[in-house]
C-alpha cells in the first residue's frame, strides 16, 4: 500500500512538472513586431497557435520593437526579466546594428550581456542569427554573420542560424522596402525557430 501510494505521488509530481506553464519572452526588432503586416499573422503570433496545437503549456510575451538595436535591447531586458520571469528568452536582435553599419564588436558585447543577464535570471536562451546584404563589404558581412555562431558556442546557448533562411533568397516574399517579410513568409520564419525552441520547452 505504501509503495503504491509513493508511486502515485511520483507520477503526479512528474506529470505536473512536465505540464507546468512556461513563459517565453521574445526580444526582437521589426522582424518579430509584425511590421507592415496585419496583426496576428507574424511568426510570434503563429508561435502561440503552434504551442496550442502541440499542447505545450507556455505563454508568449512579445517585447519586440521596430527599429530596436542590441543596445536598446540591453537597456530594456533587465526590467522585462523582472516583470515576466520568463523560462525562455528569444533574442532576435542585431539586424538593425548591421544595417546601420555599427561596430560588430559593440553588437557582440551587447548580445553577450543580454545572454548573461537572461541566464542569471534562470532563463534558457535562444539566440536568433541574422545576416546582412553583401553590399556592406565582405569583411563586415562575414564578421557579422559569424557573430551569432561565436556567441552560441562561447556561451553555450541554442541558436537559430538564420531567421530568414528560405526567405531571403525569394524577393517575392518581401514588402516593397525589400527588408521586411510579407505575411506569406511568416510560417517559414516560424519553422526556422520552432525546432530549436521546442527542444527548450520540453526539457
Amino acid at each position: 500500500m505504501f509503495r503504491a501510494l509513493m508511486a502515485l505521488l511520483l507520477v503526479s509530481f512528474v506529470t505536473s512538472a512536465y505540464s507546468a506553464s512556461k513563459s517565453v519572452l521574445v526580444l526582437g526588432d521589426s522582424l518579430s513586431a509584425e511590421y507592415g503586416i496585419a496583426r496576428g499573422v507574424g511568426w510570434v503570433s503563429l508561435l502561440e497557435k503552434r504551442l496550442q496545437s502541440e499542447k505545450i503549456d507556455a505563454t508568449i510575451v512579445n517585447a519586440s520593437i521596430s527599429g530596436e538595436t542590441t543596445s536598446g535591447g540591453k537597456v530594456r531586458l533587465p526590467s522585462l526579466l523582472d516583470q515576466y520571469r520568463p523560462s525562455v528568452v528569444i533574442i532576435e536582435l542585431g539586424g538593425n546594428d548591421g544595417l546601420r553599419g555599427l561596430p560588430v564588436a559593440a553588437a557582440e558585447a551587447n548580445l553577450r550581456a543580454m545572454i548573461a543577464e537572461s541566464k542569471k535570471s534562470k532563463a534558457q536562451v535562444l539566440l536568433v542569427g541574422m545576416q546582412i546584404p553583401p553590399n556592406y563589404g565582405r569583411d563586415y558581412t562575414e564578421k557579422f554573420s559569424n557573430l551569432y555562431n561565436k556567441l552560441a558556442r562561447d556561451m553555450k546557448v541554442a541558436l537559430v542560424p538564420f531567421l530568414l533562411e528560405g526567405v531571403a533568397s525569394q524577393p517575392q516574399l518581401f514588402q516593397a522596402d525589400r527588408i521586411h517579410p510579407l505575411a506569406e513568409a511568416q510560417p517559414i520564419m516560424l519553422n526556422n525557430i520552432w525546432p530549436h525552441l521546442k527542444s527548450l520547452l520540453i526539457r
